[in-house]
Formats: structure tokens, sequence, C-alpha cells
């Protein structure tokens, strides 16, 4: 399968959108595209994900700490840290969660 995560996934007006790229027992790629303002609220996952600015402008919480991303800038969300995700503008992302048997 091949994937362009630009040209793949549009941003709506006022929402966030989102596109399954991948997905079996061992993890999911996703592509979000954002509107201006619009987030994913403050929530944990059992596992790290990376989450990737592919265009904008992203306000990244995790815990306390608000990290600016950009594009071709990355960020590990740890596992079970609380996170939440702001579009600073229209924006797109692209998010990895790979399951870790431990």
């Amino acid at each position: 399968m091949k994937t362009n995560l630009s040209n793949d996934i549009v941003i709506q007006k006022d929402a966030v959108v989102s596109k399954t790229i991948f997905k079996n027992e061992g993890g999911t790629v996703t592509l979000f595209a954002f509107d201006k303002e619009q987030s994913l609220s403050k929530h944990s996952a059992p596992f790290d994900a990376l989450f990737q600015c592919v265009e904008g402008k992203f306000a990244i919480t995790i815990d306390t700490t608000v990290h600016s991303l950009i594009k071709d800038e990355l960020i590990l969300l740890p596992a079970n840290i609380p996170h939440a995700i702001l579009a600073e503008e229209p924006s797109k992302s692209l998010l990895v969660m790979i399951k870790v048997n431990k």
C-alpha cells in the first residue's frame, strides 16, 4: 500500500478527520486532519505512540508540559501519561501506535 501523507486526507471546516492507513494486532497507523483550534482532549493510551506533524502547527500537552510541533517534527507520546493535541492552524498529522509485549 502506498500513502501520500499530505494528499490522502483533507482538512474539513471545524472538524477532526481520521483515516486508518494500517491496523493489526500489533498497532495502528492513522492520518489526521485538524481544522484550526480543533483538538483531541486529554487522554492516555496503554502503549507508546509517535505523533508526527505532516503540515501545520500543533500544541501537544504531555502531562503538564506543552510542546510546539511543526512540519516534519515528531514527538513520543509515552504510554499511560495523559496527553492532548491542539491544532494551532489547519494541520495534518500521522500517528503510529505500536503495541509491545512486555
